[in-house]
């Protein structure tokens, strides 16, 4: 049985010898190595990730975070992704609904205490939802901010015990942009709408400078949920 020591090291030899390796070479690399034990997170901005691990493990589950806040169109393209992809859609929620939190910690705890809100709807129920898995696929990227530019493609999250893979780690907006044309893929329409990264409806404004992520906690220092630190 491999220990944690042994899963960091595999993790940390793959980084090194996939930098640079396609995405989809990473991907079948993951499979391989993890099997069924191999999940993949996706936000439902795009479906890349949804495509690429469906071409490599038809049938792959798919998390998908359903925070009680999000916009209707992001529901949307996960109930399209989950009719068109062959792909298990996995829809977790967090233990509380949204009206429950806020009778509990009180009304838009989102506007008062984003981090608390981002802790208690996505960062614990992620948390649970990986446990069963030995790894997890993540569209992280390292154009997203300055916060991700070294983001490895694969590594140890020692926080969850789990070894992470970012096949797309490596990939520009033009790169992304290439992939959905070429392969004809749905993307969330508020992309369409001025929307350069897309999470809860309250916490997320139309980007109007050069980081994707601006729109995202608008006003306030906060650029992360907390899923990836």
């Amino acid at each position: 049985m491999s220990t944690t020591l042994d899963l960091a090291d595999v993790a940390a030899e793959a980084g090194r010898v996939l930098e640079g390796a396609s995405a989809l070479a990473i991907m079948t690399w993951a499979y391989e190595q993890f099997g069924t034990g191999l999940v993949v997170t996706s936000s439902m901005a795009d479906t890349v990730m949804v495509s690429l691990a469906e071409r490599v493990a038809p049938g792959i589950d798919v998390v998908f975070l359903d925070t009680g806040y999000h916009f209707v169109e992001t529901i949307g393209t996960r109930d399209a992704v989950a009719a068109v992809h062959n792909v298990n859609v996995i829809n977790v929620t967090a233990d509380q609904t949204p009206r429950q939190q806020d009778a509990t910690w009180g009304k838009d705890l989102f506007a008062r205490n984003p981090d608390q809100c981002c802790a208690l709807r996505k960062v614990a129920p992620l948390s649970r939802a990986l446990e069963p898995y030995a790894a997890w696929a993540t569209g992280l990227r390292r154009a997203d901010s300055a916060a991700r530019a070294q983001t490895p493609v694969v590594s140890w999250d020692a926080r969850r015990q789990i070894i992470k893979v970012a096949p797309i780690a490596s990939w520009s907006d033009a790169d992304v942009a290439d992939y959905i044309e070429r392969h004809s893929l749905m993307v969330n329409p508020l992309l369409d709408d001025g929307y350069t990264s897309i999470g809860c409806e309250p916490c997320t404004r139309r980007s109007t400078g050069d980081d994707p992520r601006a729109g995202r906690w608008a006003g306030l220092a906060k650029t992360e949920c907390g899923i990836h630190l």
